[in-house]
C-alpha cells in the first residue's frame, strides 16, 4: 500500500477532463480542486452541501443540475491549471482552510475546527505528534514503555511514544504486525468502514483499490505504516506476554514474556500499555458435545485453508459480522450449507461494499490526490454523530414495538422495506427480520451478496435451537440431526474478557481480573485504580457502534498516554494512579448514558454485554466528546508519587 500523495500531471484534453469528473461527489471535488488550483471561488454558496441531508442520507442535497454545473466549473479550473503548467497553488491560509472546512462540513466552533484540522492532516501534517521530548524534560531519566500487541492500536502508540523520545518495546505474539487483520483470513474478510476513514490521520493514502478493502489490503497498509514510520526495530515478534507485575518499591512493571521456543524472560519498564484489543480471542458457544464432532471444525478467526468445502455438507454456527462475509463464498462451493442462526442481524444496504473504485474517481485521486483527505474529512464529519441520535431512547416510547424512539422506528421501517425487497419469500424473511431495535446489536452491511446467497437452493437457514453437537453433525431441539462434513463457528470473540489470558498484578498484589470480577471498567477506557502506569488501548467502553472508526479512538488514546507520561516526567513522579472517585464517577456517567441507548435498553443478546448483562464495550457518546476528554489529562484524576 503506497502512502504517497504525488499528483500525476493533468495532460488530458478538455473533453476527457470533463468526462473524468462524471459521477465524482461534488462537495469534496470542489474543495480539493480549489485547494489544488487556488481558485477558491469554486466554493460558491449554491454548491454547499445540505448538512441535514448529509447527516440523514449521506447525500449532499444538490440537484443534478447543480452537480453538473459544479463539475463543469471544476473542469474549467483544471483546464486552466493544465495550461498554466500544473503548478499547485500555495498552501491554504488559516482563513481559507477554515472556510474550506466549513464549506464541506458546515459551521464549526474553534474546538471542532481543531479536531477537523487534525483529522484532515492537509499536506501530510501530523498535528497530533507530541510537542515534547523526554530528553528535554528529564535529560538523565529515560522513560521505558512496554506495549503488548502490534496491531492497529499498538502501532500508533509506539509511534507517538517514540516521537516523544521514550524507549519503547512492543511484544507481539504473532510473527507479523496487523493484529485482527493478520489473524482473520477467512474468505470475504473486509472492513465495513470506508477506507479513507479506516486509516491513521498521519498516514493517509489515496491508493485504496476499493471503497471497503479486503483483509490482505489492510494488512499491507499496516505493514507499510510500520516500515515507513521506522517502527520495525521496536517490535519483538513471537513474544507473548504471560504476566505483568507492578513493583511498588521500584515503581515499575516487570513484564514476563515467552518466545516461540517457550523460553521465558522478565523485563522491567516504567509504564505498560495493553494494545491487545477486544476482538482477539475467539469465542466458542457452550454447546454439549462440541468436541465430539468427527469431521473438521474450526472458528472463522482461525480459518483452516486446507479444509475441503467444495461439494461438502457445511454447517455454520452464527450469523454475525464475520459469518455474513464468508457465507456467500461457502454458498458457491458447498453441496449443502446450513446456517444456524440464533438472532438475525440488522442488514444495512451498502451497494458499493464489494466494488472497486470507479475509473473516474480513480483518475481524480491520481490527479487531485488531496481529494482523498477532503473525502475522509467529509465522512468523518458525517460519522462524528452518525446514527447515534437515532439510537437514543425516548422514555415515553414503547420498546416492545421493536424500536426505542420515532427516529429509531423510522430506520426500522426503512430497513424492513429493504428486507421485503431482498427477501421476497415470506418464510425466509420471517427468519431474517430482527425483532429488536436497530442499534441494539451490531449491524452488518449487505451489498446484496449475502441476501442473495441465502436464497440459493443449497442454502438453509435454521432457527431451531441447537441441542448438541454429535459425531456426525448438529442435533436440534426438535429432534432432527443434520449431518455435516465441516462445521465452522462464526461466533465472535470473548470481547468482555479484557486482557485475557494475561495475568496483571497491581499495587499490593491485586490481580486485575479478580478486581474486575468479570465486569471490566476503566477511566476513559484507559486507566484503572490500583494499577499505576498501566494504560489500555481499546479498553472497556471504547467500542463504537453506529458512528466513526476505531482507528480514531486509538489515536485519541495514544495521545492521552503520551500526555500522561509527559506529566510524570514534568512532575518528577515515578507513578500515576487513577483516583477511585474519578474512575467511579466516569463509569456512572457511562452506565447512565448506556441505558439511554438502544444497546443498553434492549434485552437482546449481544457481544456488547458481559456476563452480568452490563454493556462493557460501547462508547455511548459522539466522537468529539471522546477527543475532548482525552486531549488533556486532568491531573486531579490521578495520584502522583
Amino acid at each position: 500500500m503506497r502512502l504517497d500523495f504525488d499528483a500525476q500531471p493533468v495532460v488530458e484534453d478538455d473533453h476527457t477532463i470533463n468526462r473524468r469528473l462524471d459521477g465524482v461527489p461534488v462537495p469534496q471535488l470542489l474543495v480539493a480542486a480549489a485547494h489544488l488550483t487556488g481558485e477558491v471561488g469554486l466554493l460558491a454558496d449554491e454548491f454547499r452541501p445540505d448538512p441535514s441531508s448529509v447527516q440523514m442520507t449521506g447525500e449532499d442535497g444538490l440537484s443534478p443540475e447543480q452537480a453538473d454545473r459544479a463539475r463543469d466549473l471544476v473542469a474549467r479550473a483544471l483546464i486552466r491549471f493544465r495550461d498554466a503548467g500544473c503548478k499547485p497553488a500555495p498552501p491554504l491560509t488559516g482563513e481559507q482552510l477554515r472556510s474550506s472546512i466549513e464549506f464541506l462540513c458546515g459551521p464549526v466552533d474553534d474546538d471542532h475546527f481543531q479536531l477537523f484540522e487534525e483529522e484532515l492532516a492537509l499536506g501530510g501534517a501530523d498535528l497530533r505528534k507530541p510537542a515534547w521530548r523526554a530528553s528535554e524534560i528529564t535529560p538523565d531519566r529515560p522513560m521505558t514503555v512496554a506495549i503488548i500487541g502490534a496491531g492497529m492500536s499498538g502501532i500508533v502508540t509506539a509511534l507517538r511514544l517514540r516521537q516523544a523520545g521514550c524507549s519503547v518495546r512492543v511484544y507481539e505474539k504473532n510473527a507479523d504486525v496487523g493484529g485482527t487483520w493478520l489473524e482473520n483470513t477467512y474468505p470475504g474478510c473486509r472492513v465495513d468502514v470506508p477506507n479513507h476513514l479506516y486509516s491513521y490521520s498521519f498516514a493517509q493514502s489515496p491508493h485504496w483499490p476499493q471503497f471497503n478493502s479486503t483483509q490482505p489490503v489492510l494488512l499491507d497498509y499496516f505493514r507499510t505504516c510500520v516500515e515507513e514510520l521506522h517502527l520495525a526495530d521496536a517490535i519483538s515478534y513471537c513474544h507473548e506476554v504471560d504476566e505483568a507485575v507492578w513493583n511498588d518499591d521500584a515503581s515499575s512493571w516487570t513484564v514476563t514474556v515467552r518466545d516461540a521456543e517457550g523460553r521465558r524472560s522478565a523485563h522491567q519498564f516504567d509504564a505498560l500499555v495493553s494494545a491487545v484489543g477486544q476482538l482477539n480471542r475467539p469465542s466458542f458457544p457452550d454447546i454439549e458435545g462440541i468436541d465430539s464432532f468427527e469431521g473438521r471444525s474450526f472458528h472463522s478467526a482461525r480459518w483452516e485453508d486446507d479444509v475441503e468445502v467444495d461439494g461438502a455438507r457445511v454447517g455454520v454456527i452464527g450469523s454475525g459480522a464475520s459469518a455474513v462475509q464468508f457465507i456467500p463464498w461457502l454458498a458457491e462451493r458447498a453441496a449443502q450449507l446450513t446456517i444456524y442462526q440464533r438472532t438475525p442481524p440488522w442488514l444495512v444496504p451498502m451497494p458499493n461494499y464489494h466494488d472497486d473504485l470507479p475509473e473516474n474517481l480513480r483518475w481524480v485521486l491520481d490527479h487531485i490526490p488531496e481529494y482523498a483527505r477532503w473525502d475522509r474529512l467529509s465522512v468523518f464529519s458525517r460519522l462524528q454523530e452518525g446514527l447515534l441520535p437515532r439510537t437514543v431512547v425516548d422514555p415515553d416510547w414503547d420498546i416492545a414495538s421493536g424500536s426505542v424512539s420515532a427516529e429509531n422506528d423510522a430506520i426500522r421501517q426503512g430497513l424492513t422495506a429493504y428486507y421485503e425487497f431482498v427477501f421476497p419469500d415470506p418464510d425466509l424473511r420471517a427468519k431474517m427480520l430482527p425483532a429488536y431495535p436497530f442499534g441494539a446489536k451490531r449491524m452488518v452491511v449487505d451489498s446484496g451478496v449475502y441476501s442473495t446467497a441465502l436464497q440459493r437452493e443449497n442454502v438453509t437457514v435454521e432457527t431451531e435451537p441447537i441441542a448438541a453437537i454429535t459425531p456426525s453433525g448438529v442435533a436440534l431441539e426438535d429432534g432432527r440431526i443434520i449431518d455435516h462434513d465441516v462445521i465452522i463457528y462464526g461466533t465472535g470473540f470473548r470481547a468482555s474478557q479484557f486482557l485475557t489470558p494475561m495475568r496483571i498484578v497491581g499495587r499490593g498484589g491485586a490481580d486485575l481480573h479478580e478486581a474486575w470480577g468479570g465486569d471490566a471498567r476503566a477511566h476513559l477506557g484507559l486507566t484503572i485504580p490500583g494499577f499505576p502506569n498501566l494504560f489500555l488501548m481499546y479498553g472497556p467502553n471504547t467500542n463504537i457502534v453506529v458512528n466513526g472508526s476505531i482507528v480514531y479512538f486509538s489515536e485519541c488514546q495514544a495521545h492521552y498516554i503520551a500526555e500522561s507520561l509527559r506529566l510524570l516526567l514534568e512532575r518528577g513522579a515515578k507513578s500515576m494512579d487513577c483516583r477511585r472517585e474519578a474512575h467511579d464517577a466516569y463509569n456512572e456517567r457511562i452506565d447512565a448514558a448506556t441505558l439511554e441507548r438502544a444497546w443498553g435498553a434492549s434485552d437482546v443478546s449481544s457481544w456488547y454485554k458481559n456476563e452480568f448483562g452490563r454493556v462493557a464495550q460501547n462508547w455511548p457518546f459522539n466522537l468529539f466528546d471522546y477527543w475532548n476528554q482525552t486531549r488533556e489529562v486532568n491531573e486531579d484524576d490521578y495520584l502522583f508519587s
